[in-house]
């Protein structure tokens, strides 16, 4: 058998060849093998490309409804001192007139 790596999703063992990607049969899941490992380092992006770092401003980019609240963040509401966390709202931050929230960083832009 060939020596092909596992699967990095969800580590199985039967990983096979397909052009220039290996598949995985059980996940479905398709790498390059020879890419550089950039899933390693958490990089945050905002929704133009821009590398976020813990502090940076943003603008949001589109209306949020609030979740079990009638406020909206409205487009062009400056974000000052964001913090990233892991998760599916990756931007902890406090937002003046509605406090603290979680933001996804596809609705925000670098200022």
């Amino acid at each position: 058998m060939s020596d092909l790596p596992p699967c990095p999703k969800c580590a199985s063992p039967y990983a096979y060849e397909d052009g220039a990607l290996l598949v995985c049969p059980e996940c479905a899941h398709e790498w390059n093998p020879n890419a550089a490992e950039a899933a390693d380092e958490d990089v945050v992006r905002d929704a133009v490309g821009n590398i976020l770092q813990d502090g940076d401003a943003v603008t949001v980019i589109k209306d949020l409804k609030v979740k079990g609240s009638s406020s909206v963040v409205k487009v062009g509401t400056k974000v000052k001192s964001i913090r990233l966390v892991d998760g599916d709202h990756d931007i902890d931050c406090k937002i003046d007139g509605i406090g603290s929230m979680g933001l996804k960083s596809q609705f925000v832009k670098k200022i």
